[in-house]
């Protein structure tokens, strides 16, 4: 005999999982620990570790930017697969929304100003390239009472040309590898510019249809717009 009821513990002799705001707070804090959500975080941690050695000995050290470019690929790496861990086993949280996102932005940002701040990499290059994301993101809030813009196929060759591009200007190379490494980075250019203009397309339309249906739903019978369209409202 326990003393717990036996509908309390839902017939099996142990006690029932805590309900109500403490047994939510207990089961997200515990699917925060998730692998997906770790790899994300190493990917956060390497980004000072990236930086600091990209720019060791005056950034001009062919193996502290070996090293670099090492670190800059575990990320990279890292960013393909927690996105897809969390979605094959469920294992999306809140806190993986908000850091995915920026540990993506933080470890491409890093490269790109630290690499212009080297003056191997334009400004232009890095501005084009920063003011293109930071735009999506204030554009993802703009329309996300509406609907979220899946990731286009545009949008994934987009990413994995920056990321190349890159990690092919972190490595001091020379010769033909150089001559490469400047066309990489010019079609990443592009691709950030047309897919960026393509998602401010598909967000206006995506906004447009959603005021659209808010308008409908107030103005059909039974809405919170016609709540007092009743008989007395017909008399007047």
């Amino acid at each position: 005999m326990t003393g717990v009821p036996a509908s309390a513990t839902g017939g099996t002799g142990r006690p029932a999982p805590p309900r109500g705001k403490l047994g939510a707070a207990a089961v997200n804090q515990a699917s925060l620990w998730n692998i997906a959500n770790i790899l994300t975080m190493i990917r956060l941690v390497l980004v000072p570790g990236f930086v600091v050695l990209l720019l060791m000995e005056g950034g001009h050290d062919p193996a502290m930017r070996a090293w670099a470019w090492a670190a800059f690929a575990v990320a990279m790496i890292t960013d393909v697969f927690d996105g897809h861990l969390a979605r094959t086993y469920n294992l999306v949280t809140d806190f993986g929304k908000i850091a995915d996102p920026i540990a993506d932005k933080a470890i491409m940002a890093a490269g790109l100003i630290s690499l212009s701040a080297l003056g191997d990499l334009p400004w232009w290059v890095t501005g084009v390239i920063l003011a293109r994301e930071l735009g999506i993101t204030g554009m993802r809030f703009w329309v996300i009472r509406h609907g979220v813009i899946p990731a286009s196929r545009g949008g994934k060759m987009k990413t994995l040309a920056q990321g190349t591009a890159v990690g092919m200007y972190v490595l001091m190379l020379t010769g033909p590898l150089a001559t490469l490494r400047f066309w990489v980075m010019a079609v990443a250019v592009v691709l950030t510019v047309v897919t960026g203009l393509d998602y401010v397309r598909q967000a206006v339309v995506l906004r447009r249809k959603g005021l659209a249906a808010e308008r409908a739903a107030a103005g059909r019978p039974g809405s919170d717009a016609d709540a007092g369209a009743g008989p007395e409202a017909d008399a007047r």
